[in-house]
């Protein structure tokens, strides 16, 4: 016999929120430049990336707002965009926190610095939501067979 569909609706959306905080992490806080504007960059990944998010050279093809949730809502969201990132084998997208009280201002940055597939993120340009958005770059595999129209 089938569950109802809202308890099904409930279970999927308990399993995200499972996953979202297997991710993001609330406890780990990762060392991030306080100077200047939001900005990481792996390790392993040339400099000169984050220059390129920072003059706005790659243009994010999905962007995710997150006005109005709550940081557990936020995180599921956050994971939904990346997830649909390597689907679509989107590299750039844009994540608008706002500027509000300040609690995803603060807690996004966090949170996606330890997801494994990011390469580096920084403050969007002002045409992206400036100082209320940040530019993320994904490792994501780019199919070299794929047509560009």
């Amino acid at each position: 016999m089938k569950k109802p569909k809202a308890a099904r609706k409930k279970q999927h959306k308990d399993k995200q929120q499972k996953q979202a905080e297997f991710y993001f992490s609330d406890g780990f806080v990762p060392h991030l430049n306080e100077e200047g504007p939001m900005r990481y960059c792996r390790e392993d990944i040339e400099k000169y990336e984050l220059k390129k998010l920072r003059r706005g050279d790659y243009f994010p093809e999905l962007v995710l707002d997150l006005h109005g949730l709550n940081q557990s809502d936020a995180k599921t969201e956050i994971l939904a965009l990346f997830k649909e990132c390597k689907k679509m084998h989107v590299q750039c997208c844009c994540i608008v926190h706002g500027i509000g009280t300040g609690i995803l201002k603060t807690r996004t940055p966090y949170w996606i610095a330890q997801y494994p597939e990011l390469l580096a993120f920084h403050q969007a340009p002002l045409e992206w939501g400036g100082q209320g958005a940040l530019l993320v770059l994904l490792d994501i595999e780019v199919d070299p067979d794929a047509k560009i129209d």
